[in-house]
């Protein structure tokens, strides 16, 4: 089976795609990775060059789910409480 190269794409119409850095504003963190956002900020990153920081207010390193610091909801206790406050009709 022979695979065909994949067409080129248009010029002009893609956004330019390279180097960004996300910096985690609940943690701290920072990711340098490739992105089309854009940002007027910049930073110095460990490399001694410098890249567009985008600010985000949760990343892998702060969310419960990768964390681990989920919590469980009582579900039980939220019903009782909605029968007491509305009565069980």
């Amino acid at each position: 089976m022979t695979r065909r190269p994949a067409p080129p794409e248009k010029p002009g119409i893609h956004p330019a795609y390279g180097p960004v850095v996300f910096r985690d504003s609940a943690s701290g963190t920072s990711f340098l990775t490739r992105s089309t956002m854009t940002s007027r900020n910049t930073v110095e990153w460990e490399d001694g060059r410098t890249y567009p920081v985008v600010d985000v207010e949760i990343s892998s390193a702060s969310h419960p789910f990768y964390t681990g610091t989920a919590r469980v909801m009582d579900t039980a206790g939220r019903v009782e409480r909605f029968e007491r406050r509305y009565g069980a009709r």
